[in-house]
């Protein structure tokens, strides 16, 4: 299994990171909106849309989705307020998730009340990273270091709480995240702070990029959290099998989903994104 998550990610974190450096947004945009597609299929079946009829019209509407907020990407407005309700229920719904003492089984029935959330989760998602790949000059890299401070924060977790792991975090959600593992995300996520304000100092500095990749990481530990309780909902281990010792696409995005919203959003607010 280790193997085999290595292989997949020398893989595939090259073929991510050269697409965002080198793509123009035009193509980035398509790339990531067909790892969307992949991601709403395996939605699909955490939302119980089993039947083919069923799960082709939920690709349909996000396929619809997605072509809509291409077409309104380059209008500040929309990006702002997109942004602004998915900010708004990832730091609204934080609290929530680590107080859940009991997970209802999803119903045998397609969910529609969950079809609606996938759509919510993954459209700001998209929308997120290609305003921020079309920041100018900036944009790729900006990209980037997002996707980055997720896996240093991902990283971070992990070792902090295989050293240091005590106190569980959402033992009914996740039993194997801890408290300490989260610290240890928020001291990697500081130290990409202080790589940020060097990377862009237009940001404001030190002052203000520490906070920001500090609460991008508490989002991206959120959005971990939430594909969890998804998946235990369906009583599923992963959301698909795609790619090989890491599972499927869901699960590899499940922290960009939060992350990359409230990352965005923030820098709207400095002024620093558009």
């Amino acid at each position: 299994m280790l193997a085999q998550r290595v292989l997949t990610a020398a893989l595939l974190v090259p073929l991510v990171v050269g697409g965002v450096l080198y793509l123009s947004t035009f193509w980035v945009a398509i790339f990531f909106a067909a790892i969307i597609m992949l991601a709403a299929w395996e939605w699909a079946k955490l939302a119980n849309i089993s039947t083919p009829l069923w799960r082709a019209a939920f690709l349909l509407l996000m396929a619809i989705a997605l072509g809509v907020a291409a077409v309104m990407i380059s209008n500040p407005v929309f990006n702002y307020w997109l942004l602004a309700m998915a900010s708004a229920g990832w730091l609204s719904g934080a609290v929530l998730l680590v107080r859940i003492k009991k997970i209802e089984r999803m119903p045998s029935e397609p969910d529609p009340l969950w079809a609606a959330v996938g759509l919510l989760l993954l459209l700001p998602c998209w929308t997120a990273l290609i305003a921020l790949h079309g920041q100018g000059e900036e944009g790729p890299v900006l990209m980037l270091f997002v996707l980055v401070l997720i896996w240093v924060s991902d990283s971070s977790a992990y070792f902090a709480g295989r050293r240091w792991g005590r106190v569980k975090l959402a033992p009914v959600i996740s039993p194997g995240k801890t408290r300490e593992g989260v610290y240890g995300a928020l001291a990697g996520a500081a130290l990409c702070g202080v790589a940020l304000a060097w990377i862009a100092p237009d940001i404001g500095g030190m002052l203000v990029a520490v906070p920001l990749c500090l609460l991008t990481c508490l989002a991206s530990v959120e959005g971990d959290l939430f594909e969890s309780l998804a998946k235990r909902r369906a009583g599923v281990k992963d959301s698909g099998n795609l790619l090989p010792g890491h599972g499927g696409v869901l699960d590899r995005i499940d922290s960009v989903t939060a992350a990359a919203p409230i990352f965005m959003f923030g820098l709207m607010l400095l002024g620093s994104g558009r």
